[in-house]
């Protein structure tokens, strides 16, 4: 393997900018600001906007598309004009 090509892999906490969740994991991002972690070293903090704790997928908030109310839209519109060629 060669040396000195792998980027600076170190622990870091993320945390979430709208629920204030934190989590400690490794990561090659680096960031200024430190925090205080739960075992008493400190770490890197980069704060983002979404994570797990926020994003609609995850904590079950997410909307569903009527597609079906779509697709009967383009029927009314269309629907005609795409039979009436298909009989020519």
């Amino acid at each position: 393997m060669k040396k000195d090509i792998h980027p600076d892999y170190h622990p870091v906490v993320f945390k979430d900018a709208g629920t204030g969740h934190s989590f400690l994991t490794r990561s090659t991002a680096t960031s200024d600001r430190t925090v205080e972690w739960e075992d008493g070293n400190e770490y890197p903090l980069i704060v983002v906007d979404v994570t797990s704790e926020s994003h609609p997928f995850w904590t079950g908030a997410q909307r569903v598309m009527d597609t079906a109310g779509r697709v009967e839209k383009f029927q009314r519109r269309y629907g005609n004009r795409i039979r009436r060629a298909k009989k020519n």
